[in-house]
């Protein structure tokens, strides 16, 4: 590509999700009414875990921190996203795009981490469970989950400084509907090569890392549960795990698939889906996942509201 193609860019055009007219109001309507869920479910765990004493136990600490940051990056990306729907004005700021990419990568690791956390969490409470409130202490948990951010906030730091190394851009052009890393890189008249092997090593790292101690917690806590001589306790057990592992099953997959592999098979449209399902629909998907599935967080929603209506 000639240099005399490169320019400094100060803005960015998002060429969003589809460029067909017809689509924008239903889009609008179901980004909208996906959000509404979202900023409600999240902020609503939030505050019932806050509330509910029987809430108060480390189990529901991380799922706390896990509501807000699902809340955080869905925020980052969804009002930008339904703005430019609704307006013929799709444009960002070179400014906006690197604060929305830092902001999306770093509460999007943390999602990660919190994952792998409440799976250890899981494993001490069910494996060890007569030490479990001695052995996860508050300390412990307030330890852990800043690890989460500061880990997030390390990775995003060093994308970041990469990307605002790029000199030049031979387009202000990205197709994609919020400041990815991958569309940005493409777009890029250096060459970022370590940008995307950068990329790839962290996201594969983290991913790597994430997984094995995942796997690793559930194992043990499989086999303490095939040990158990009360079918009641089993199936508590499994029930207390299933939603978690229903969680990460869904965002590691969309992960995996749309930042763990080779650049030059992707698929642009098929970026794009995935992209909408980790940043817009599983945010939606992660409170209800525990709320439905979990009776503890039934009991208390119950309780709660039983205790406004008549007080």
């Amino acid at each position: 590509m000639g240099q005399e193609n490169c320019t400094i860019v100060t803005e960015f055009i998002l060429l969003g999700l589809s460029d067909v007219p017809e689509l924008r109001v239903f889009l609008s309507l179901l980004f909208l009414l996906i959000y509404g869920v979202t900023f409600l479910a999240n902020l609503g765990m939030i505050a019932l875990i806050r509330v509910s004493s029987r809430l108060h136990t480390p189990m529901y600490f991380f799922l706390s921190h896990l509501s807000f940051v699902d809340f955080c990056y869905s925020t980052i990306i969804v009002p930008k996203m339904l703005y430019n729907i609704l307006n013929k004005e799709t444009t960002i700021s070179f400014l906006g795009c690197m604060v929305q990419f830092y902001l999306f990568c770093a509460f999007a690791i943390t999602d990660l981490f919190l994952l792998a956390v409440m799976a250890y969490d899981r494993f001490l409470a069910i494996c060890n469970p007569l030490i479990y409130m001695v052995s996860m202490s508050q300390k412990l948990c307030m330890l852990l989950v800043s690890g989460c951010y500061l880990c997030a906030t390390v990775c995003s730091l060093t994308h970041l400084c990469l990307a605002l190394e790029i000199p030049s851009y031979r387009s202000n052009v990205i197709n994609h509907f919020f400041c990815d890393l991958p569309p940005l890189l493409s777009l890029a008249c250096s060459d970022v090569t370590m940008n995307e092997l950068l990329l790839y090593i962290v996201a594969t790292s983290n991913e790597v890392i994430t997984i094995v101690i995942i796997l690793t917690s559930y194992l043990f806590i499989v086999i303490t549960i095939l040990r158990m001589r009360s079918a009641e306790g089993r199936r508590k057990a499994f029930s207390t795990c299933a939603s978690h592992l229903t969680a990460i099953v869904v965002l590691q997959g969309t992960v995996l698939f749309t930042y763990c592999r080779p650049g030059s098979g992707n698929s642009v449209d098929t970026d794009k889906v995935a992209s909408v399902f980790y940043t817009v629909v599983i945010p939606m998907l992660n409170p209800l996942i525990y709320s439905l599935r979990n009776k503890d967080v039934k009991e208390a929603l119950r309780k709660v509201l039983g205790s406004k209506m008549f007080s």
